[in-house]
């Protein structure tokens, strides 16, 4: 997919001097690998239905007659094809909502179509437009575009949660999945490859429909990634519910689900204001921590789920007050410290964590697996993240998708330790614990990479700013009051 990915940024350069930026480029790339994406699959589109000036239209919106055109006659074709896609009722017409063409040369639009139809996209083993999306972001993350990694968590990373989470809608008949922060659909769709993998294939009839129309939700609140997310969903024949809107300022819905998958936007700060939810016990702008009490919310009664967070959210200011709620209210059974650079370079310097917990029981203790400590850091090129990166925390993780597996302490020299619950609460309920004896800290020859430096200087800036910011925001309040 790299090769893919470095084909297709390349003729961004070019697409650039016809108006069109990376972020549209994007968004006009899923348009055309949908539709050459449902001609491999056998989905029929040559005869479209929709309603215009109160007469019924029937366009022909099929690869194989669009992509023989050229000239003007291709600039109407696409025009024409998005707009009777997004009359469509269903899931069709929600992923091609608003969806308007960007090109205005059509020699430009050709040589992307060549470029799409010499593919056999679905022959690949990945998600391929969620693959191609990535390794554009990649790409724009490298040119210093801001916000490019929102949207993003590594492959590898989303296929360990999963695996220990083992979100299996074959156990009971209404069971449902949700990531509140879906982005592109990373964290469903590899849950959904996941049941597959463990089915192999070979679901019970009856259960087919449930699983593909009632089992895999989430919510987004930019409308380029939902709309990629749902039509990666629908081209692997699901037809999820994907809401656009804000997860955090939203009024609950009151929808509730079995598994909660969800790697949160990352930067603690929210709309400058803590939002107004009844079902909110601390009352903060942070972002993060809204979350957390989200997730709280929306998760069933005995519900698992998995977040990924950063460590400056472990610690800041109200996260004792939220995770101490969270440890009454939940078992907060297991934190895994991932590996310096897991989200480089979308994100450089961010150490984060993953949190699993379950609904409706107190923690009593919290095993922590160090991940981190006298490990190189995750590179791009040299050290990229694998999946066996992360086969030992599954095996210290267990069978059990809620924790509750035989464990073994591994002491203070060990990766794998429990903490009681007195012992978090002495610490105020921070959840940043190292007990390892860094070695980096003490071999100056040993250090870790200066842009890993700079960036973890970076986000401590960003947290102290943003921490200024809500101090400033509060005077504010006080002297208006």
């Amino acid at each position: 997919m790299s090769d893919v990915a470095n084909k297709l940024w390349g003729f961004c350069h070019t697409l650039r001097h016809d108006g069109i930026d990376y972020g549209d480029y994007i968004e006009q790339l899923t348009y055309l690998m949908f539709l050459k994406m449902a001609h491999e699959k056998g989905i029929d589109l040559s005869a479209v239905e929709y309603e215009d000036n109160q007469e019924t239209v029937r366009l022909d919106c099929s690869w194989q007659p669009f992509v023989e055109k050229s000239g003007t006659d291709l600039l109407d074709a696409f025009a024409n094809i998005l707009r009777a896609l997004s009359r469509q009722p269903g899931l069709l017409g929600d992923i091609f909502t608003q969806a308007m063409p960007r090109f205005t040369n059509p020699v430009n639009l050709k040589k992307v179509i060549n470029m799409i139809d010499e593919t056999l996209w679905s022959e690949m083993p990945v998600d391929v437009k969620g693959a191609a999306f990535e390794g554009l972001l990649e790409k724009s993350a490298a040119e210093g575009k801001k916000g490019a990694g929102q949207y993003f968590t590594p492959r590898a990373l989303i296929q360990s949660i999963v695996t220990v989470m083992r979100p299996d809608p074959r156990k009971q008949k209404d069971f449902t999945i949700c990531d509140p922060a879906c982005g592109t659909a990373g964290f469903l769709m590899v849950a959904y490859e996941w049941l597959m993998a463990v089915s192999k294939g070979a679901l019970d009839r009856k259960e087919v429909a449930r699983i593909k129309k009632q089992t895999y939700f989430g919510q987004e609140l930019v409308p380029r990634p939902r709309r990629l997310a749902l039509m990666n969903l629908f081209l692997h024949g699901l037809e999820p519910q994907i809401y656009l809107g804000d997860s955090i300022y939203e009024p609950d819905r009151g929808e509730r689900y079995d598994c909660i998958l969800t790697n949160p936007p990352f930067g603690t700060k929210g709309a400058n204001q803590a939002p107004v939810r009844d079902d909110f016990t601390v009352s903060t702008s942070n972002k993060q921590l809204n979350f957390i009490q989200h997730v709280v919310t929306i998760l069933k009664p005995g519900g698992r789920a998995a977040m990924v967070l950063p460590d400056n959210v472990l610690f800041a200011d109200a996260a004792g007050e939220v995770i101490g709620y969270l440890m009454e209210d939940c078992n907060v059974h297991t934190l895994l410290r991932l590996p310096n650079g897991t989200f480089s370079p979308y994100s450089q310097g961010v150490k984060a964590n993953v949190i699993f917990f379950q609904k409706g029981v107190k923690t009593e203790n919290i095993w922590i697996y160090d991940g981190r400590t006298n490990i190189p850091g995750v590179t791009k090129k040299e050290r990229p993240l694998t999946p066996a990166m992360f086969d030992e925390f599954e095996k210290c993780y267990g069978p059990d998708p809620v924790g509750r597996s035989r464990r073994k302490d591994q002491g203070d020299d060990g990766r794998f330790k429990k903490f009681t619950r007195s012992q978090i609460k002495d610490r105020h309920y921070n959840l940043d614990i190292a007990w390892l004896r860094d070695d980096s800290l003490e071999d100056p020859a040993n250090l870790p990479e200066p842009h890993l430096l700079a960036g973890e200087a970076i986000t401590e800036l960003n947290a102290c700013v943003d921490r200024l910011q809500e101090i400033l925001d509060l005077i504010d309040q006080e002297t208006a009051e």
